[in-house]
Formats: C-alpha cells, sequence, structure tokens
C-alpha cells in the first residue's frame, strides 16, 4: 500500500482500499495455529487473532508436554497416531474434559512513528497493547476403541478449536506537528469452532510394527468482523479524544466467515525397535474451508464518499486451508518400566494458510508466514506398587514463531504494526490413576498466552 497519513481529520477516500488487505491479514492471522500476536496495519485497522494448537489430546499426552506419537497406548491414538490402536486389548470407552484460559494481546494505542503531540489520547511514544481473556469449558475428545485379533478399530471426536476474542483501538497516530494523523479506529470480534469426528483403523503387521489409518471429518465455522468508526464529532479536536464507538458513526464494516466441511487422512506407524526403545511417526492432512467475505458501508460512510449504509461494497470467495501436520517421535522405557522418556518433533506448514487463498482476492504478496517445528519432550515415573497404580509426568514443548509479518521496504508502517513474532514455551504436568478396569489422568499445560487443563477418563471392559 502507497497511501501516507495526511494532516486532516477529514474522510479519506483511499481507506476503503485498505479493507481489502484487512481481511486477509485477519485471516492469515485467525488460521495460524497457536498464538500470534497481531498488531495491525495502516489505517488502524487492527486484524484479531486466534489461539489455536494442534497438540495431541488426552490428560495423559498434555503431561508428557504433548509427545505422544511413539508411545500412542490410549483411546487418544485415534487422533495422535492410529497405529497405536493395536496396543489396546480390551474394548474402551474414553472421555476427556478441557477447560481453556485465554489471554490473547491485541495493539490498542499509540504510536506507529513519530512523538506524541500530548494532546487527549495521544500520550504515549510507541505501540501500547490490551488484553481480550476468554474462558472456555468443554468436551474436547472423546472416543471408542474395539480391538480384534491383529486390527483395532476406532471413533472419536475431538474440539479442535473453541475461541472467542473482543478488541478495540483507541489512538493509533503517526507523524508530528502539523503533519500528525489518527488512524481509524477499529472494534473488532472473533469466533472459531473447529470440530473433527474421526473412523480409524490399525493392524498389527508383525509383533513389532503397526500401521493406522483415519478417515477424518472437519466441520468448521468462523465469523470474524470488523467495524471502522469515526470520532464522535466531526471536530479537529475530537481526532485527539477517546472514541465513543457510536453505532450512527461507523464508517464501514468488513467480515470474513467460514461455515464449511471437509474430510482429510491421518496415517501412523509404530515400530518397536527393542524392549526399551520405540519409533512411531504420522501425517495428518489439515481441511480445506470456503472462505465468503463482504464489506458494507456504514452509516457514517458517506463522509468516505461511500453509498447509503448497508450498501455491499465488496465480496469474496476463497478456497483457505489449515496447515498439514507430519512428525516423528521415541520412546525410551527402563526395564523395570518405572521411567518412561519421550521426544516429538512435528513439523507444521503454516505456509499453506496463504498459498491456499486466492490471489484474485486477496493480495499476500508483502506477507510472509513460514512453516514452523514444534519440539515436545515430556517422562514419566510409575509407582508399580501403590493401588491405585499412580503416575506423575513433567513436559515442555516449543510452539514455534507462525504470524504473518509484513515484507515490504516500501511499507514501513505495516513492517512496524506486523512484525515477526516469538516462540512460545509450554510447560506442563500431570497425574495418572490406574485401577484394574478405570484409569482417570489430570494434566496441566502453562504458557504466557494460554492456560489449559485437562481430566480424562478411560473405562475397559
Amino acid at each position: 500500500m502507497d497511501a501516507k497519513p495526511r494532516a486532516s481529520s477529514s474522510p479519506r477516500p483511499f481507506e476503503v482500499e485498505m479493507i481489502r488487505t484487512t481481511l486477509y491479514t485477519g485471516l492469515a492471522l485467525c488460521l495460524a495455529a497457536g498464538a500470534v500476536l497481531a498488531q495491525g496495519v495502516p489505517e488502524s485497522v487492527v486484524p484479531p487473532i486466534l489461539q489455536f494448537s494442534f497438540s495431541n489430546p488426552g490428560a495423559r499426552s498434555m503431561g508428557f508436554g504433548g509427545a505422544f506419537v511413539a508411545l500412542a497406548d490410549d483411546a487418544t491414538a485415534a487422533f495422535a497416531n492410529p497405529a497405536g490402536l493395536v496396543q489396546i486389548t480390551r474394548p474402551e470407552v474414553s472421555l476427556e474434559g478441557r477447560s481453556w484460559g485465554y489471554s490473547t494481546p491485541f495493539t490498542e494505542h499509540g504510536r506507529v512513528d513519530g512523538e506524541p503531540t500530548g494532546i487527549g489520547v495521544d500520550v504515549v511514544a510507541g505501540l501500547r497493547g490490551g488484553t481480550s481473556s476468554d474462558d472456555v469449558t468443554g468436551v474436547s475428545f472423546l472416543s471408542l476403541v474395539y480391538p480384534r485379533n491383529n486390527w483395532s478399530f476406532a471413533l472419536y471426536r475431538h474440539q479442535l478449536a473453541d475461541f472467542d476474542s473482543f478488541s478495540q483501538t483507541q489512538g493509533l497516530f503517526a507523524g508530528a506537528g502539523t503533519t500528525c494523523c489518527r488512524f481509524t479506529d477499529q472494534r473488532a470480534q472473533t469466533n472459531l469452532e473447529v470440530v473433527s469426528y474421526g473412523l480409524s483403523g490399525a493392524y498389527r503387521v508383525t509383533d513389532a510394527l503397526s500401521l493406522g489409518l483415519s478417515l477424518v471429518f472437519f466441520d468448521g465455522n468462523v465469523n470474524l468482523q470488523w467495524e471502522l468508526f469515526l470520532p464522535d464529532e466531526d471536530d479537529i479536536l475530537q481526532n485527539f479524544a477517546p472514541t465513543s464507538y457510536l453505532p450512527e458513526r461507523m464508517a464501514v464494516q468488513a467480515s470474513q466467515h467460514i461455515d464449511d466441511s471437509d474430510t482429510g487422512l491421518t496415517a501412523g506407524f509404530l515400530w518397536t525397535l527393542s524392549p526399551r526403545w520405540r519409533l512411531g511417526g504420522f501425517y495428518r492432512e489439515g481441511p480445506g474451508f470456503q472462505l465468503r467475505g463482504e464489506t458494507l458501508s456504514g452509516p457514517s460512510g458517506s463522509l468516505f464518499g461511500l453509498p447509503a449504509a448497508g450498501t455491499l461494497l465488496e465480496q469474496s470467495n476463497s478456497p483457505s486451508a489449515l496447515p498439514n501436520v507430519y512428525g516423528l517421535g521415541f520412546v525410551f522405557r527402563t526395564p523395570d518400566g518405572r521411567l518412561t522418556l519421550a521426544f516429538e518433533w512435528n513439523r507444521v506448514e503454516y505456509s499453506t494458510i496463504l498459498d491456499r487463498l486466492d490471489p484474485e482476492d486477496f493480495d499476500t504478496d508483502d506477507l510472509d508466514l513460514n512453516d514452523g517445528d514444534e519440539f515436545h519432550l515430556g517422562g514419566e515415573y510409575v509407582f508399580l506398587r501403590s493401588t491405585p497404580v499412580v503416575a506423575a509426568r513433567l513436559g515442555v514443548w516449543l510452539d514455534p514463531d507462525h504470524q504473518p509479518r509484513a515484507t515490504a521496504a516500501s511499507q514501513p508502517i505495516e513492517r512496524a504494526l506486523l512484525p515477526p513474532g516469538a516462540d512460545e514455551i509450554h510447560w506442563s504436568l500431570g497425574i495418572g490413576l490406574a485401577f484394574e478396569n478405570f484409569q482417570i489422568d489430570l494434566g496441566a499445560d502453562f504458557s504466557d498466552l494460554i492456560d489449559t487443563v485437562s481430566l480424562s477418563a478411560i473405562y475397559s471392559f
């Protein structure tokens, strides 16, 4: 974008053109897995972000820091590595409940460049952020496993994501003195829910090797909405005052929607190298969804030279996708079976998020989003002589930076507001109690942006 801030509080028609870039930037931020810090784009449009994880389900897996692909010895193997289902010798059902506590950062106010004037809300040098908090509790995994001879089959439901956030700006400025300009304030609301349903099968090829495959149905619902608001009054001093977000001052409303479904495959293998060592791997295909968007003029849109409120300004209809994920892991177990150590590496193809968008609707040439490597490490110590058997677990894993960032040297504002993100370290712990036919596990995962608690139960019959 070549638009520059101007020394006027009057509306600027070229701001309408900014909406299109806003939509694809917001989409990229929303579909990227894990936590993403979105600091905005020019014209004060701050794309909402969604926190999204591709980690394995189950409280036991959580206690291991997600390093579960080479273990895969309970019902959650249907998702993590279906080849592990052959280790289950009796029919069983499992249920997991999770509680997520999200702290989602967003840019709220401050200076894109220049020094603050000291007038009204223009008193902060640099950018300052706010936080959107959201707490969600629900059933995250449910499965039924039925083994038969060298075969094992499973049905499961998995909550991949359930997230809401809300953000609004209160004064983003650029320039100095007579060239000072305030970007139009924005209010953004996001909602994401993705659920998968799987049918899994595994076959024991030899005593040491098993293979597994899952057919997965994905149901995706995403709603992203941005609203641009003018200052409360058409007055130069109001340019430095707080915005009340009056309904009649809304200039433009833009939205993106996904209400779609898709199918994918997950394949895995499990190879026992020796009584102490085991190797596992998987490939998980991400779903593709149809993304539809629209931009409407608001009650104050006429001040931008736009038609009457509610007039459709632009539509988009583009394919989109969540990343494919593949990985390898190994497990070491001591001869007495008390101590188990696990490691897992996952490759997440985040670049798919931008690559799948239709260039006719979304110009992503000035955005960069790299694939990422997750590293999971965990351990478990089992007190075999206790009744019930007690297991204690600790884990840690790296969630790599996967924030879309602006790259054009000619667009310093965008590069300032869409910088590279940061790697996120997660720490986890857990405990498990195993009875003759029943097992219950508790796990917790902590990071700067999201805390998760999991409680799961397995019943064998």
